[in-house]
C-alpha cells in the first residue's frame, strides 16, 4: 500500500533525483515519491520516474539500536542472490553517503505482483490457497540450498554458534528497548538459554520469512520476489522454517498480525503446519528437522523483541509506520505464545 511520505521520513527528493541522474543507468527525472505503508523497520519508498518505477529503502532517522537497520547488508545479500534462481528484486546501487538524503540507502527494481497480508488469503479462491503455501515452502527451501560461499557471501555472518548469538542478540535488543515488564519474556529467555541445540547448520537465513514479505505473480501461485532482508545472515535454516509457520499460532482476528489460529484449515483450503513443514523438507532434500520446536519458541521470543523495539520507536516518534503503537503492544502476547510452546502447554504439531 502506497501513500504520502510520512512527516518523520521526509527527505530531500531533489537531492535523490540528482543522485539517481548521475549514478543510475537509464534514469531520467522528474520523480514522484510515495511511501510504502505497513513496514516496521527501514522506511521504503516507491520512486516513479519517466517510464520506470524503483524502490528506495533507507535507514530510519534518529538514534538506532546497534546492528539494526543495516541497509548495506540488505544490498549485499540481494546482489548475491541475484545470481541464483532465488526470486529477489534486482538491485541497482547502494549509497552510503548520508549527506544525500540523510541516511544510507539502496535502490532496487519495483516488482509487480500480489502481496498477501492476511494468512487466511481471503482474496484467493479456496482451491488456490494450498498452492500459495506450497510455493512459500518451496521458495524457502530454494534459498536454503544456495551455496552461500559460491555466491560470495563469505563473511556475511559467522559460521557456528549461531543459536547462542541469536539468543544473546535478541535478549540485548529487548533489554535496550524495554519499556515495561513482560514476565513471559523473562521465563522464555531463561528456557532458551538452557535448551540451545547442539546440532548446527549454516545456510543463508532470511530472518523474517513470512507470507507478507513475499511478492507473488499477478495471476500464478509463484513467488516472484522475497522482500525485507534486514535480518538476513548466515544461520540455521530451521530458524527460518519455524518462524515461517508462526501464523499458525497467531489469532485470525488480531489487529494487524492476523494468523490462522482458530481457522478451520481444511474448510478454508489451507494446508496445516505439518503439510507445510513436510513440503519444505521434501523441497530441501531433508530427512530430519531436529530441534524445530526450540526454533519455534525462539521465533516468538525474537518477534516479541522486535515488536518491543517497534513500540519503543513509536514512543520516540520515529517508527516506520503509523500502526507501530498498536503492533508493539502485541509483544506480551507473542511472548506468552512462545512460552506456551517452550513449556509444553501447546503442542506445535508438524515436527
Amino acid at each position: 500500500m502506497l501513500g504520502p511520505v510520512a512527516a518523520a521520513h521526509r527527505f530531500d527528493e531533489a537531492a535523490l533525483e540528482r543522485f539517481l541522474s548521475e549514478h543510475l543507468d537509464g534514469f531520467s527525472g522528474p520523480i514522484a515519491v510515495r511511501q510504502f505503508k505497513g513496514g516496521q523497520s527501514n522506511p521504503t519508498f516507491c520512486v516513479e520516474s519517466a517510464g520506470a518505477r524503483y524502490v528506495v529503502r533507507k535507514k530510519p532517522p534518529g538514534k538506532l539500536l546497534p546492528s539494526a537497520h543495516l541497509v548495506e547488508r540488505e544490498h549485499r545479500v540481494l546482489a548475491a542472490l541475484g545470481r541464483t534462481n532465488v526470486p529477489v528484486p534486482r538491485v541497482h546501487l547502494l549509497c552510503e553517503d548520508a549527506s544525500i538524503i540523510g541516511t544510507a540507502f539502496y535502490v532496487m527494481d519495483y516488482v509487480e505482483g500480489r502481496i498477501f497480508r492476511d494468512a487466511g488469503l481471503p482474496d484467493v479462491a479456496r482451491e488456490g490457497r494450498r498452492a500459495i503455501y506450497d510455493a512459500m515452502a518451496d521458495t524457502l527451501a530454494a534459498l536454503h540450498v544456495v551455496d552461500w560461499r559460491g555466491v560470495g557471501l563469505d563473511g556475511f555472518g559467522k559460521v557456528g554458534g549461531y543459536v547462542e548469538r541469536q539468543v544473546a542478540r535478541w535478549a540485548e535488543q529487548y533489554a535496550a528497548s524495554k519499556t515495561r515488564e513482560i514476565p513471559a519474556m523473562d521465563r522464555l529467555l531463561e528456557w532458551l538459554r538452557a535448551h540451545v541445540p547442539e546440532h548446527e547448520e549454516t545456510a543463508i537465513a532470511h530472518g523474517d520469512y513470512r507470507l507478507e514479505n513475499l511478492v507473488f505473480h499477478p495471476s500464478e501461485p509463484r513467488v516472484v520476489a522475497i522482500l525485507d532482508w534486514e535480518l538476513a545472515t548466515l544461520g540455521h535454516p530451521l530458524g527460518d522454517l519455524a518462524y515461517s509457520t508462526g501464523a499458525y499460532f497467531l489469532p485470525s482476528d488480531g489487529p494487524l498480525l492476523r494468523g490462522l489460529s482458530g481457522v478451520d484449515l481444511a474448510a478454508a483450503g489451507i494446508p496445516d503446519r505439518a503439510h507445510f513443514v513436510a513440503r519444505y523438507a521434501h523441497a530441501a532434500g531433508r530427512d530430519a528437522l531436529p530441534d524445530l520446536d526450540f526454533f519455534l519458541a525462539f521465533s516468538f521470543f525474537r518477534l516479541a523483541a522486535i515488536l518491543q523495539g517497534v513500540y519503543a520507536r513509536s514512543i520516540q516518534g520515529n517508527a516506520s509506520a503509523d500502526s507501530a503503537g498498536v503492533i508493539g503492544a502485541m509483544a506480551p502476547r507473542l511472548a506468552e505464545i512462545g512460552w506456551s510452546i517452550a513449556s509444553g502447554v501447546r503442542d506445535p504439531g508438524g515436527r
